[in-house]
């Protein structure tokens, strides 16, 4: 007898469990050092004037040094997303790389100023397949985002042991894939 598919939300606690449990592993430590350098070697090749990043949360990948290194060797622009519950959405603001005094509406910490469109945004995914869909946490704040900006370059970032089947994360009609899916290990998607 088959079971039915998980849920997306069934998933995501899942997921955010697992590496609530894997963040403080020595093989987290390697894995945020190795996905450090595939995402800094696909920003050398991308040439962001501004670079989109996220306020890190939950395990996720830590993108801080990426900021850095970013501007230092790329010479570019930071931004940060800062989202608001109503109506729901989501804008970028120019970010000088210190920790933002001001929250967003969710309480996560973001940069004062005027909207800005980065050219190439890193998002961050609690689960993905390989095709390039993102399971996130729920909001579809990034997904509104590229679907009003869809000259932006959507790079995912995840831990490759959150890479789900197909089957198992069906995109809906709201969803939109990301150009790639950096992991640790591989790239994904594209």
């Amino acid at each position: 007898m088959n079971n039915p598919p998980r849920a997306r939300a069934d998933w995501r606690k899942h997921l955010l469990e697992a590496r609530k449990a894997w963040i403080t592993t020595p093989q987290a430590q390697e894995a945020q050092a190795a996905l450090h350098e595939r995402v800094m070697a696909i920003l050398a090749e991308l040439e962001p004037d501004c670079l989109g990043l996220y306020w890190p949360m939950q395990g996720e990948f830590n993108p801080m040094d990426v900021a850095a290194a970013a501007q230092e060797t790329l010479a570019c622009r930071l931004a940060l997303p800062c989202a608001q519950k109503s109506p729901p959405q989501m804008h970028f603001r120019l970010w000088n790389g210190q920790p933002p005094a001001s929250l967003d509406d969710h309480g996560i910490p973001c940069p004062e100023g005027a909207p800005v469109v980065p050219d190439v945004v890193l998002v961050p995914c609690v689960g993905f397949t390989q095709e390039g869909w993102r399971l996130g946490y729920g909001g579809g704040y990034f997904d509104r985002f590229m679907a009003a900006h869809p000259e932006v370059t959507a790079l995912g970032v995840a831990w490759e042991s959150s890479r789900l089947a197909q089957a198992d994360l069906q995109p809906e009609p709201h969803d939109i894939p990301l150009m790639a899916v950096l992991t640790e290990s591989n790239t994904w998607g594209g």
